[in-house]
């Protein structure tokens, strides 16, 4: 699978679980304000700069669309979408 023109592929990172005081257990994604999501470059367009396969990312929670490829599921994004590079 090969991204092109200005998309990116990501392989969405799973929120983590973490145990606060008194036992309650929240994820990354419990704050609903947060309006980006972290994710794993697995494929860059040819006219993409500044991001490289295995990069991770963060990007705009509304921003593209899911495809499943070799029973992955994985998102489509715009690289104008890719608001920081990790």
């Amino acid at each position: 699978m090969k991204a092109v023109n200005h998309y990116v592929v990501v392989d969405k990172i799973k929120a983590t679980q973490e145990k606060k005081v008194g036992g309650l257990i929240l994820t990354d994604d419990h704050d609903q304000e947060n309006r980006y999501f972290k994710g794993k470059v697995i494929s860059v367009g040819n006219l993409v700069e500044g991001i490289n396969v295995n990069d991770t990312v963060w990007y705009d929670c509304h921003s593209g669309h899911g495809i499943e490829f070799d029973d992955k599921f994985y998102f489509v994004i715009k690289a104008s979408d890719i608001v920081l590079v990790d």
